[in-house]
C-alpha cells in the first residue's frame, strides 16, 4: 500500500477492546497498546467483553481464541451479529492454528500465534484498522437518520455534512460540486430529509440525460396538443415537487435557452406548462449539482451568471473517492452487506490483500465504481472471503468498462449519427429530418464528431 495513504489512515487512533482469560497477558497488552497511543479497555471473559463492547464502543477487538466459557469464536459471532464491520484479531497457541485459519475464513480479520512479538501485534493492529474501516459509533441519542445513506469518516466529508445540516433548515439554494459518482444526489436527499420539507416530495432529474425539447416539458409540464405526441396534460416536475425539494443534477448541461426560463420560474415562483396560457404558483426548494467547472462555463457563455448566483447561495464540494480513502473499507463492507442479501451469497468480507487493493486503487468512477466492483466480486464469489484475484479482475473490468457520462454521450452521438448517415446514404437533409434537427445544427453535430457525409453516399 502507498505509505502516505497508510500513514494518513492509521494516524486516526482507535479504541481497542482486548479479551483474554490470562490476567498477566491482559495487563501486558494493555500497557503496550496504551504506550502506542491507543485507548484500551480489557475484559477477562467473552461474556464480560460483550458487556464492555456496548460501553467502550471499540473500533477493534483483540481476543484469545481458547477461553473458558465463551471462547473467541463465540465472542466473534455474537459481536458480528450486531456489528459486522468491527475487525477482530484472534490470538492463538501453536496447536490451534488450524482453528485460527478456519476463523479467518469465517470473517475474522487475522490471527497471531502466542508468544507474539509486540511489534508484530502493533503492525497487525494498524493493518486491521487501516483496511477494515473501524470507527467509533455515534453517541447515544444522536439523530443521524437524515444522513444515514452517506457512509464516511473523512473529515472533509464531515465538514461538508455539517454545512449541509445547517443549510437544510432554510430555503437557501444549494449548489453541489463533485465528480460523477461521488454521491451528489445522496447529499441532496440528506438535505431534504433534514429540512422542514422532509414530509413533502423529493424529485430528482438529470438535466444532461434528456434532450432540450423534452427537458422543458419534464420540468414545467405541458398541455395536451402542445406538440406532437402530447396526448394528455403533463404536470411537470416543478409542480410534482411543490412544497418539497427539486434536485437538478448536472445543471451545467442545461441549454442556455432553458436556463432563461428556469430563471424566470425562480424569480416569479410561477410555472407555465408548454402550450398553456395559464401559470401555476410553485413553492419549491431547489438544489443543483454539476461535475463541470461552472465558472469556466460562465466565462464561455454556456451558463448564465444571474442563474448561477441565484442557485449558488451555499456551495458544497464533494471530494473524489481517491481523496477519502479511509472511507473505502466502510463503503466496501456496506455494499457487501447489501449485495450479499441481493445475491443470496454467504460472503463474509474481503481478504486483507483484496481490501488493500481497494484502498489503493485509482477509482476514476468514484463511489459508483466501487459499488460496481463489489457487486461483480459478490456475484462471482465462490468462497466466504473475496480473494485478491477476484478484486483485481473486477477493478480491471470496471476500468475498461466504466465511462464518464460525457464519454458515453459522445459515443452514443457518434454511433447515432453514423447510423442515420448510413440509412440515408449520406443525405444530410433526410438525416437531419429523422433526427428532428435543422440542417445547421446537424452539420455542427457532424463536425463535432468529424463525420463526413460524403463517405456514406452510395457509389
Amino acid at each position: 500500500m502507498n505509505t502516505d495513504i497508510e500513514t494518513k489512515l492509521s494516524a486516526q487512533r482507535a479504541n481497542i477492546l482486548v479479551v483474554d482469560d490470562d490476567p498477566d497477558l491482559l495487563r501486558l497488552m494493555q500497557i503496550r497498546l496504551t504506550a502506542a497511543g491507543y485507548a484500551v479497555s480489557t475484559a477477562e471473559s467473552g461474556k464480560r467483553a460483550l458487556a464492555q463492547a456496548s460501553v467502550a464502543r471499540p473500533q477493534l477487538l483483540v481476543t484469545d481464541l481458547r477461553m473458558g466459557g465463551m471462547d473467541g469464536m463465540a465472542l466473534f459471532e455474537s459481536i458480528h451479529s450486531h456489528n459486522p464491520t468491527l475487525p477482530v484479531i484472534v490470538l492463538t497457541a501453536h496447536g490451534t492454528i488450524p482453528d485460527a485459519v478456519a476463523a479467518v475464513k469465517r470473517g475474522v480479520f487475522g490471527y497471531l500465534t502466542k508468544p507474539f512479538d509486540a511489534k508484530a501485534l502493533l503492525t497487525e493492529i494498524e493493518r486491521a484498522l487501516t483496511l477494515s474501516g473501524g470507527r467509533a459509533q455515534p453517541a447515544d441519542g444522536d439523530d443521524a437518520s437524515w444522513r444515514a445513506e452517506i457512509i464516511t469518516r473523512n473529515p472533509v466529508m464531515e465538514d461538508m455534512l455539517a454545512k449541509a445540516r445547517l443549510v437544510a433548515d432554510s430555503d437557501a439554494g444549494v449548489f453541489i460540486y463533485g465528480d460523477s459518482g461521488t454521491g451528489k444526489e445522496l447529499v441532496a436527499r440528506a438535505i431534504h430529509r433534514a429540512s422542514p420539507r422532509c414530509d413533502r416530495p423529493f424529485v430528482a432529474i438529470n438535466c444532461g440525460a434528456i434532450p432540450e425539447q423534452l427537458l422543458e416539458s419534464e420540468l414545467f409540464g405541458h398541455v395536451r396538443g402542445a406538440f406532437t405526441g402530447a396526448v394528455r396534460d403533463h404536470k411537470g416536475l416543478f409542480l410534482t415537487a411543490n412544497r418539497g425539494t427539486l434536485f437538478l443534477d448536472e445543471i451545467g448541461d442545461m441549454p442556455v435557452a432553458l436556463q432563461v426560463k428556469l430563471l424566470r420560474v425562480l424569480q416569479e415562483r410561477k410555472v407555465r406548462p408548454v402550450g398553456s396560457t395559464e401559470s401555476h404558483d410553485v413553492d419549491v426548494r431547489l438544489i443543483s449539482a454539476t461535475h463541470r467547472n461552472i465558472e469556466a462555463e460562465m466565462a464561455a457563455g454556456n451558463f448564465r451568471d444571474d442563474l448561477f448566483y441565484r442557485l449558488n447561495v451555499v456551495a458544497l464540494a464533494l471530494p473524489p473517492l481517491s481523496e477519502r480513502r479511509e472511507d473505502i473499507p466502510l463503503l466496501a463492507k456496506h455494499f457487501l452487506g447489501v449485495l450479499t442479501d441481493k445475491y443470496k451469497k454467504e460472503v463474509n468480507g474481503f481478504a486483507p490483500e483484496a481490501m488493500e487493493l481497494l484502498v489503493s486503487a485509482a477509482w476514476p468512477g468514484n463511489v459508483r465504481q466501487l459499488y460496481n466492483v463489489v457487486e461483480q466480486s459478490v456475484a462471482l464469489a465462490t468462497t466466504p472471503l473475496i480473494p485478491l484475484a477476484s478484486a483485481q479482475q473486477a477493478i480491471q473490468n470496471q476500468q475498461t468498462e466504466f465511462a464518464s457520462f460525457e464519454d458515453a454521450r459522445r459515443r452514443f452521438e457518434r454511433e447515432y449519427l453514423t447510423q442515420l448517415l448510413k440509412i440515408t446514404d449520406g443525405n444530410v437533409t433526410q438525416a437531419a429530418r429523422l433526427a428532428k434537427r435543422n440542417r445547421t445544427e446537424f452539420y455542427k453535430l457532424l463536425g463535432r464528431h468529424q463525420l463526413d457525409p460524403k463517405i456514406f453516399k452510395a457509389h
